[in-house]
């Protein structure tokens, strides 16, 4: 029964999201994600807690706003969403437009195929639908929702545009094959990973459990790796899609050294991103929770005997990830910072 509410409960906010005028679904949108964010408080406290460790001088009142302007941006993402069904490649310009596609085009040329190195950045679910509808279709690594018909519900609004998910768990056949034949595949590069899958890179300067996938892929067939992320241009009123430049990757007779420099590019990178557009990336996700083999856990509400995979249930459900609590006085001794037809680019 509970998984029969959820599927109504998502129809039909999509249905009546996507019905009304682009503004108005945007605004609703944002105020309904802020009603559901005031309605749980751990997921505020996490956003802090990640906002004090990430940028220890901003003031209080800058970490706040910035919050605020996450849970907006959330709200906007599942507008775009919603509209999904209306987004064509002749007017998808008027949502979002494309910067330095050119970057894309020359890693594609390679025949290797294509990595794209990417996060939960802008509206992270609008930048794969709006590439496919300007250039072609593309793969993209998921995690199946939990509930079977709210998850067959998201994956068919992903797939209007022609793309295509890969699941994380059953992903290093597709994945390989994909590649030999030169397609693109987009990860989210930016949570945190399980201590067997990982390597430690700093993330605003502090050790970050990081998943190793791309480096080893990239390695492994000589895929082109591109940074791609999208942000919400006020002054346009529209959102941008920008693809960097292909990283350029050298491989040497030390596999496990390569992947650990690999992994520590990407993360800059990202971060890069994040110190850019800190409003517009997913502050609500624990992202320093696995830490190195003898480190003291980040956050005050874990103990250092505790796994993942043993938090009770309650603990576990009170954020989209886990819950995190606490100020900048109650971070543990032993975690130390490391330095406090294809569309027209455009």
């Amino acid at each position: 029964m509970r998984e029969r509410l959820e599927y109504v409960a998502a129809w039909a906010l999509l249905k009546i999201l996507g019905a009304l005028p682009r503004r108005v679904a945007r605004w609703s949108a944002a105020g309904l994600a802020l009603f559901l964010f005031q309605l749980r408080p751990a997921w505020r406290r996490v956003a802090l807690f990640n906002l004090r460790l990430a940028f220890p001088e901003w003031p209080e009142a800058r970490c706040r706003l910035v919050v605020r302007k996450m849970v907006r941006n959330l709200g906007w993402m599942a507008a775009e969403f919603a509209r999904f069904p209306k987004y064509t490649r002749e007017n998808i310009a008027q949502t979002i437009v494309l910067e330095e596609f050119e970057n894309f085009a020359a890693a594609e040329r390679r025949g290797k195929g294509v990595l794209f190195l990417t996060g939960h950045m802008g509206a992270w679910e609008l930048m794969p639908f709006a590439h496919a509808l300007y250039d072609e279709p593309l793969y993209f690594l998921v995690r199946t929702i939990d509930n079977a018909r709210v998850n067959a519900l998201v994956e068919q609004y992903r797939g209007i545009s022609g793309n295509r998910p890969i699941q994380k768990n059953q992903s290093a056949r597709p994945v390989l094959r994909i590649l030999s034949q030169g397609g693109t595949i987009g990860i989210l590069a930016d949570q945190n990973t399980a201590i067997e899958e990982a390597v430690f890179a700093d993330f605003f300067g502090v050790p970050a459990a990081t998943s190793s996938g791309i480096a080893r892929l990239a390695r492994r067939t000589g895929a082109a790796v591109v940074p791609a992320y999208g942000y919400w241009d006020a002054s346009a009123g529209k959102y941008r899609l920008h693809y960097e430049r292909e990283i350029e990757l050298e491989a040497t007779d030390d596999e496990q050294s390569d992947i650990q420099r690999y992994t520590a590019r990407f993360n800059q990178i990202i971060e890069n991103y994040v110190r850019r557009f800190p409003d517009q990336w997913l502050w609500v996700h624990r992202r320093w929770r696995n830490r190195p083999p003898g480190e003291k856990p980040i956050y005050p509400d874990e103990t250092p005997h505790e796994r993942p995979d043993e938090r009770p249930d309650e603990m576990a459900d009170e954020t989209p990830d886990e819950t995190a609590g606490g100020t900048p006085d109650e971070m543990p001794d032993g975690m130390k910072r490391r330095g406090s037809k294809k569309g027209e680019a455009r």
